[in-house]
């Protein structure tokens, strides 16, 4: 699979994100503060998650349509993978 400039872009800003949380707790920023940044660079990593195998689907699904194959066993397996990274 490819993964393209905005999925590399995600990547980054959720590593920005992480390197500012540990700074806030370097500085002994208020728990809430902290929590509250972990929580949506959680979110964010869930987003990408959903990006990327989203993404890997579409394209698994074309190749199997051009290639006479069944699309269902690479569907089923795209939902396992977000239910695992849950």
């Amino acid at each position: 699979m490819e993964f393209n400039d905005q999925m590399k872009n995600r990547v980054k800003r959720i590593e920005g994100q992480l390197r500012g949380i540990l700074k806030m707790m370097e500085e002994e920023k208020d728990c809430k503060d902290v929590i509250t940044q972990l929580s949506a660079t959680r979110s964010a990593v869930d987003r990408t998650i959903g990006v990327i195998v989203s993404s890997n689907l579409v394209d698994c699904v074309r190749n199997a349509n051009e290639q006479g194959q069944d699309a269902d066993v690479l569907v089923k397996e795209a939902v396992n993978l977000l239910v695992k990274s849950r």
